[in-house]
């Protein structure tokens, strides 16, 4: 087995917090998302077909794990947006739902371009943008409707710790939507380290750890859909992209930066290829 993510507890959040915040606040992850993701929606894509443009897959992530929580938005809800990043998913709940949004994340420079987004677009009203951890929310119990998260919970160690803290400002009736980057259940730690390293994570969970822990939390009805093959499909598209686009990416992109995709992307590709990693939408009601 890969991990053992309940163990994370010992470890030292804001230690990790420091490293996944110096990983996301630099000019050349900000031109990678930017010239081959799209830089509004930074998540897993759910594709149409192979050949599809990541950037629109991307937000059909978000469209589909909105589905999810529907019912519960509108202009009468609050959603806590954990890990928000450019703020895609904040707007487009904003815009489609007239939800009022806070969008948590932990890199000011990530905050500092949604709010400038935010203001554009004329949603700076609806869309509060906050500096923090998720593993310590500054909100008292029960405030939002929704808790939403996309692709974040794998940059963590201490996950089960995340998963209460969004679980203790939902309030009931509420409901908590994620979807998250995983190993199987047998997959060998050594099969999917390299790949990792670029993005300074250690491990991943598995989604029997993460239905365990929301039925642990008291959750109803807790659910995973698994789209797996989904994610073969994306880490394919970003290793073309990068690969054909690589002399045009150089005047935006530094050499070293790019070089480490060019060797890192590859690995991901194989790795999701071979069925090695999980992904999929959790979702669950308080």
């Amino acid at each position: 087995m890969i991990n053992n993510p309940e163990n994370a507890t010992a470890r030292d959040p804001h230690h990790h917090d420091d490293a996944t915040r110096n990983y996301y606040d630099t000019g050349d992850v900000d031109a990678f998302y930017d010239a081959v993701w799209g830089g509004e929606d930074i998540h897993v894509g759910i594709y149409a077909d192979g050949h599809e443009a990541i950037a629109a897959a991307s937000h059909r992530t978000v469209e589909h794990a909105a589905e999810k929580v529907a019912d519960l938005l509108g202009p009468h809800a609050t959603v806590l947006d954990l890990g928000s990043g450019y703020g895609g998913s904040a707007r487009a709940l904003a815009e489609r739902f007239g939800s009022r949004v806070v969008a948590l994340d932990l890199s000011e420079s990530h905050n500092r371009r949604n709010r400038a987004a935010n203001a554009r677009r004329g949603l700076d009203g609806l869309i509060e943008v906050v500096t923090g951890s998720l593993n310590d929310l500054p909100y008292e119990a029960e405030r939002f409707d929704v808790v939403w998260s996309l692709e974040v919970l794998c940059h963590l160690e201490d996950r089960k710790r995340a998963l209460s803290e969004a679980v203790r400002v939902l309030r009931p009736g509420g409901g908590l939507v994620f979807s998250d980057i995983m190993v199987g259940e047998e997959t060998p730690a050594e099969a999917v380290r390299p790949a990792l390293s670029r993005l300074g994570v250690k491990d991943l969970a598995t989604s029997a750890f993460y239905l365990e822990q929301l039925s642990g939390l008291d959750l109803k009805d807790p659910a995973f859909e698994d789209r797996t093959p989904d994610i073969a499909t994306h880490y394919g598209r970003l290793d073309e992209e990068i690969h054909r686009r690589a002399p045009e990416l150089r005047s935006v992109i530094s050499p070293a930066y790019l070089d480490g995709l060019l060797t890192n992307l590859p690995l991901w590709r194989d790795i999701t290829q071979r069925n090695l990693l999980r992904w999929g939408l959790f979702h669950a009601r308080r």
